[in-house]
């Protein structure tokens, strides 16, 4: 193991920006448990009772883009913690980041900040980078530029726990896909890090002597590609190994909207994630290791790391989801479709309405219905699901379920038992019960909160259609 060459001095005060991201909200306990005062600047102070150290801090409430509120934050602290990034797909994420980090630089020389810690993105020299890469090494050079000392620390996927894009992303790939249509581009090296390794490096630069001013690579022991981590993970997971089938022609916008359908992370967050698997992106030095020396216990490898970021996971039962609400769709449907007689000479033989639809009409509608059953469906059972809600979860099957029993118990009772007035009462229970999955779906939240609203709608004609029959044909 390295020895650490820092010199020693007591820990005092800490100011960590981002405390209420995922590595940012592992990284207080971790300063706190090695002694320092832990300051942290958060636009809500609400945000912090969700973790136990929210009462062991000093909060600053107040927005990193203001120069006032960054100051108030910096007055006093010794060290300060840079860990903001625009990951929200939103306009000219250069220029933003950009200016935070010139902001912020300023701020802690006025303040007299004695060092400025920040994480961001291994990276090959000279390569064509992505826009959110090449704004990372942009934000690390400002600090570097800065009168204040920084240590710039880069590291390529950190595999953390529950709740981190980066490990959700690759999680949801491996879990939901058996098998996949992948760029090349998946089959580049990368060295992943876990995060109990990454937060034993962001702690230790913060004892670095005041003269070091430069950027650290940080890696793990491993180097894979993205292609053996997804079946690593499989394997880990007790998961059959995955198919992966690579393609030249998959752009990172086209992949990072793929990973929007399959997984959680919303396209626009996953852009970025998806534009630094383009690059190989390995560790060239090790310099760090000499000032802070290895954890205890040394790196931690991939399998260990996804083990114990497995821990506190949620079951995901997308799959099965996919696998269950695509049967009882489909079969609902096709019994439907079974039962349906508009040649026979019975239906010819009814008083039809004069705007009752042609039969031509119903196949072009019902089809994107059931589609549109079937994926928000899965959406809502995954959201519900995934945010830890199974009795809500629980109620939607059962409205679902209800519902497609009653979807093709109209079919049967009016073209095979040939009761209209039955089949009218039974058309309006099944409208009613339409809407039941309708609102949940939207009370779930997300993108397909209204998706079931047509569907209802629907069901709601064809209940006054059926009544309409019953009613010219007693």
């Amino acid at each position: 193991m390295s020895t650490s060459t820092a010199t020693p001095f007591a820990p005092g005060t800490v100011l960590v920006t981002g405390a209420t991201g995922y590595i940012g909200g592992l990284l207080v306990p971790r300063l706190l448990g090695e002694g320092w005062t832990v300051r942290v600047l958060t636009r809500s102070a609400d945000k912090l009772r969700a973790h136990d150290w929210g009462g062991r801090v000093e909060v600053v409430e107040g927005d990193a883009t203001s120069g006032d509120d960054l100051r108030r934050a910096l007055s006093g602290t010794d060290v300060a913690y840079y860990l903001v990034h625009s990951m929200d797909g939103g306009g000219d994420l250069a220029r933003r980041d950009r200016e935070l980090a010139e902001g912020f630089a300023t701020a802690a020389a006025d303040a007299g900040v004695s060092r400025i810690v920040y994480l961001g993105g291994l990276h090959p020299e000279g390569a064509d980078l992505s826009v959110h890469l090449a704004s990372r090494v942009e934000v690390g050079q400002v600090l570097l530029d800065a009168p204040v000392p920084a240590a710039v620390l880069q590291a390529a996927v950190v595999v953390p726990g529950d709740g981190s894009v980066s490990f959700d992303m690759l999680r949801y790939l491996t879990e939901r896909l058996p098998a996949m249509v992948a760029p090349q581009w998946l089959r580049n090296r990368i060295q992943p890090i876990a995060v109990d390794d990454a937060l034993h490096y962001l702690v230790g630069a913060a004892r670095l002597p005041e003269d070091v001013n430069r950027t650290f690579d940080i890696g793990g022991p491993e180097v894979l590609t993205y292609e053996q981590m997804i079946q690593r993970f499989a394997a880990v997971n007790g998961l059959r190994r995955r198919l992966i089938v690579g393609v030249p022609v998959l752009t990172p916008w086209l992949a990072s909207h793929w990973v929007g359908l399959i997984t959680p992370v919303e396209a626009d967050v996953a852009k970025p994630l998806v534009g630094s698997l383009v690059h190989e992106v390995v560790r060239r030095e090790q310099d760090l290791d000499d000032h802070v020396g290895l954890p205890e216990g040394g790196l931690v490898g991939f399998d260990d790391a996804v083990r114990r970021a497995m821990r506190t996971a949620q079951p995901d039962h997308v799959l099965r989801d996919v696998l269950t609400v695509t049967a009882a769709t489909v079969g609902a449907a096709a019994l439907g479709a079974a039962a349906t007689q508009p040649d026979s000479r019975w239906y010819r033989s009814l008083d039809l309405p004069s705007w009752q639809p042609p039969p031509l009409a119903f196949p072009p509608v019902w089809t994107p219905l059931y589609a549109d059953i079937v994926a928000t469906s899965v959406a809502t059972l995954a959201r519900l699901e995934g945010e830890g809600r199974p009795d809500e979860a629980a109620a939607y099957r059962r409205a679902l379920w209800g519902n497609l029993v009653l979807n093709t118990a109209w079919s049967v009772l009016f073209w095979r038992v040939r009761r209209p007035a039955v089949a009218a009462v039974e058309a309006g229970v099944l409208a009613a019960s339409s809407t039941d999955p309708a609102r949940r779906a939207a009370a779930a939240g997300g993108r397909g909160g209204w998706a079931l609203v047509p569907y209802a709608a629907w069901t709601g004609f064809a209940a006054v259609l059926s009544t309409a029959i019953a009613r010219r044909n007693r």
